[in-house]
């Protein structure tokens, strides 16, 4: 069964946007037992959801947008559509309480999400079973360029791009496009990507012209060593406009409360719930196996580069080389208890009192000894970049393999990228998911820790 590219697609957003004013106004009836005719509450409610869903984006779900980012989304939504219903019952104090509010925007937003992230989902299945809804796909560049996108699309089908064909640069020289012009005409391909750092001036600004001339999409690939940001904005400073290189979401205000008030409230629950019986045993533990103080205690970098003590159950012998020397697999320092503690990361907890004194978070880029932070900061590009916001106990680039010892630059080039792409798309769900998948490798056993 083969289905024409976007046969349907067009009739996706329309839907869901048709269903969730039906679900909203059903409830609305439902929870008011009043006709929706019989005033405008029904048309207020409406116009604050999809005024609210227009600036948030909220129907602006791609192929390659990730579930995550759909939930972060949805959770501003429903916080946003929640506060304007409990501001629109000051006018019908009769019929709507609080409590009527709460349940009637929760199970609304519920179902709505529910809806979403099926049909979400159903269309990733679809593509892979039926091969429908694909968008049909070129690359243009030398293979070194536009290979790790080759492999994506070739091994996540469900995404629904189609490689029709590879263009390389270094074995067919674009002098005269004409070629490739006419093969994505003839072959009816949907979106050109290209590698900017393989194609001229004069070369992108004859993909330009042809893509909007003949209604191609057209995307650049750009080079990762050249890339300002994965969030580079526009601003118009009134018609001129100008670059912004970052924007770093725990910037705004708002973003910081909420951060900082979920730290305070999870380190308590870790404090009292845990740590409170847990330091008393392993003292007596860990100094019956070596000699030595219960914590380890030593200098990192923390927001802004600025040093701080950060605390962890010592889990090797006092030696001069600690502070210098990063732990090995089979490292003869460490002692017989903190070869278990490291393993289960347990030696890390006392870094939830960092989080309560306000020199680390739950979740951030994982903070290096002070002589490591030096010697990065000379050797990889945008090291100091994971700076900008608080170190974390746990990271993205720790659940992701990169956390541990680096044994060669790559680790710590991936470990920044990271930790780059968690500052600047921060979100309360994001840190969520980091904690669960943090919890699910220690509980299943990370070769990486120890």
């Amino acid at each position: 069964m083969k289905t024409k590219t976007g046969r349907y697609s067009g009739y996706i957003r329309p839907f869901s946007r048709l269903l969730d004013l039906v679900i909203i106004n059903v409830f609305a009836v439902y929870f008011s037992g009043v006709s929706v005719f019989e005033d405008f509450y029904a048309l207020f409610i409406s116009c604050a959801w999809f005024i609210i869903a227009g600036n948030l984006g909220f129907y602006e779900v791609y192929r390659y947008t990730k579930v995550i980012a759909i939930l972060n989304c949805t959770l501003k939504q429903a916080l946003a559509f929640t506060t304007c219903c409990l501001a629109l019952a000051y006018f019908y104090p009769e019929r709507y309480s609080l409590s009527t509010i709460l349940i009637f925007t929760t199970i609304s937003v519920a179902l709505i999400l529910g809806f979403k992230l099926f049909i979400y989902f159903f269309l990733r299945k679809y593509r892979i079973l039926f091969g429908g809804n694909f968008r049909r796909v070129v690359l243009i560049g030398k293979d070194k360029s536009i290979e790790p996108l080759q492999h994506f699309f070739e091994e996540n089908l469900d995404y629904g791009y189609k490689l029709i064909k590879i263009f390389n640069v270094e074995s067919q020289k674009l002098d005269h496009l004409q070629e490739s012009f006419s093969f994505i005409l003839d072959n009816k391909i949907d979106e050109i990507y290209c590698s900017l750092n393989d194609l001229t001036s004069k070369q992108v600004e004859d993909f330009i012209f042809f893509a909007d001339n003949n209604f191609k999409t057209l995307k650049f690939i750009p080079n990762p060593k050249q890339l300002l940001s994965l969030n580079t904005v526009f601003e118009y400073y009134d018609y001129i406009p100008v670059i912004s290189q970052r924007t770093i979401s725990l910037d705004e205000s708002l973003h910081k409360i909420i951060k900082r008030a979920f730290d305070i409230v999870f380190s308590l629950l870790i404090i009292v719930g845990i740590l409170s019986w847990l330091i008393p045993v392993l003292a007596i533990i860990i100094r019956i196996d070596s000699k030595g103080s219960l914590f380890f205690v030593q200098k990192r970098n923390g927001l802004n580069n600025r040093e701080f003590n950060c605390f962890k159950f010592r889990s090797m012998e006092v030696n001069e080389l600690a502070d210098i020397e990063q732990v090995s697999k089979n490292d003869a320092r460490i002692t017989r208890v903190g070869k278990f503690i490291r393993k289960t990361s347990i030696d890390e907890l006392p870094q939830f009192f960092n989080v309560l004194l306000g020199d680390m978070s739950v979740v951030g880029p994982r903070p290096h000894m002070v002589s490591h932070t030096n010697m990065y900061a000379e050797r990889i590009d945008k090291f100091m970049v994971r700076h900008f916001i608080k170190p974390g106990i746990t990271g993205l680039a720790q659940t992701k393999g990169f956390r541990g010892e680096v044994e060669t630059d790559k680790d710590i080039i991936n470990r920044v990228r990271y930790d780059i792409f968690y500052i600047e798309k921060w979100s309360l769900l994001l840190d969520l998911k980091i904690i669960f998948n943090t919890i699910y490798n220690t509980l299943k056993g990370d070769k990486k820790a120890y």
